[in-house]
């Protein structure tokens, strides 16, 4: 994985556009090797970046969604596996 790129999930903060594009725009060169493409690449590169964020943006929306769905622990009827094992 490109290093430069940081975890865009929070639970506190939310991404902004420019933090997304930037990881995108990194994901972007990683794959193509290009860090600046040719004028002849630039189109595919530009459509490429803005794919990828557009992208990260619907996957970021769905996983805040699917946390919040699930963030409060449910215990199954049977009892708590994990404690019934320590006691």
């Amino acid at each position: 994985m490109c290093r430069s790129i940081k975890q865009l999930r929070s639970s506190e903060i939310p991404a902004t556009e420019e933090e997304i594009r930037a990881a995108a725009l990194q994901f972007v060169r990683k794959v193509s090797g290009y860090r600046k493409p040719s004028k002849v690449n630039q189109a595919a590169f530009d459509q490429a970046v803005e794919e990828v964020t557009q992208a990260t943006q619907r996957l970021l929306e769905h996983l805040s969604t699917h946390h919040a769905q699930t963030a409060i622990r449910e215990v199954p009827p049977w009892g708590d596996v994990f404690t019934a094992k320590t006691q």
